[in-house]
């Protein structure tokens, strides 16, 4: 018994090793290199469990494929007008194909020395397309952070790809600085900038300011003229009133009193009153007695 407890023991042994030397499993976090002879024939970027020949026929190679952050260094680079800048880029990357990977670069240590190479060469292209204004600027609208970022991401990419297996998740900007004479210049034209908005303003509100005074000046001309024409006819209603009185009072001249003392009376004593004077006094003559009127006959002389 002791003896096939030995036997079993030893053939687990032997397949647990001979297990380890033919296969080996791929993890969620890495991809996998098979070489033969040294010669790369397989690359598994599937987690899993995979069989190979044992070494050294065939040796496998495993990359960490999780991503990785590389901040480059700062570094100036002149923009459209030949302003410099100093700009600070990172990626965010990762081993996409072993293959290429393991032929190109071999090492995380030389992929990162290449990457550094292809983001210098992608900030000297791309910014130097785009003019100063669009890193700083007084007005947010003229700031093209986001589109600088994307034309670099598209112009890297497919480079590191192809040449070297890695992909690139994203990049972006994470300092950017002028030297102190930029610095001047740059607040000299913000300062020139904002002077020559703040004179558009003035501009625009004085002529603004001179329409609407044109404007109500019109305005108050037409009035005028409309208030001036109604006082005419005002006038030339009262004239034409007045000249038919006159005439009432040349007909009839003591009619012509009667009426005009009834109608002060009808005045005066519109409101509450209390007044002191002679009954004897011209209107409130009325009071006492009517005075005898009689109204002229046609044509017939006055009295």
């Amino acid at each position: 018994m002791k003896n096939i407890a030995i036997t079993i023991f030893i053939v687990l042994v032997v397949a647990v090793l001979g297990l380890y030397l033919i296969s080996f499993q791929v993890r969620e976090t890495e991809s996998v290199l098979v070489t033969t002879f040294g010669r790369p024939t397989r690359q598994i970027t599937e987690p899993g469990w995979y069989f190979k020949w044992p070494a050294p026929i065939q040796r496998k190679h495993p990359f960490d494929s999780r991503m990785r952050v590389l901040e480059a260094n700062l570094g100036e680079t002149t923009t459209k007008g030949a302003v410099p800048i100093i700009v600070n880029t990172y990626v965010v990357w990762k081993i996409a194909e072993p293959l290429t990977f393991f032929n190109a670069v071999g090492t995380i240590a030389e992929a990162e020395k290449k990457l550094l190479s292809q983001i210098n060469n992608t900030q000297n292209t791309i910014i130097g397309r785009h003019s100063f204004g669009e890193f700083v600027n007084s007005d947010p609208a003229k700031i093209k952070f986001g589109d600088i970022e994307a034309e670099m991401l598209t112009d890297l990419k497919p480079a590191v790809r192809e040449d070297y297996g890695i992909e690139i998740k994203t990049l972006g900007i994470k300092q950017l600085k002028v030297s102190e004479d930029v610095t001047e210049k740059v607040f000299e034209r913000m300062t020139a900038e904002r002077k020559r908005r703040t004179e558009a303003t003035i501009s625009e509100g004085t002529a603004e300011a001179t329409r609407i005074r044109g404007d109500a000046n019109r305005k108050r001309d037409v009035l005028l003229d409309t208030a001036e024409a109604r006082a005419e006819k005002i006038r030339g209603k009262g004239d034409a009133e007045a000249a038919k009185h006159y005439k009432m009072l040349e007909a009839d001249p003591e009619l012509a009193i009667f009426l005009r003392n009834v109608k002060s009376l009808k005045e005066t004593l519109k409101e509450r009153a209390t007044i002191v004077i002679s009954a004897d006094a011209e209107p409130f003559i009325l009071l006492k007695e009517m005075p005898d009127i009689k109204p002229n006959e046609p044509n017939e002389p006055e009295k």
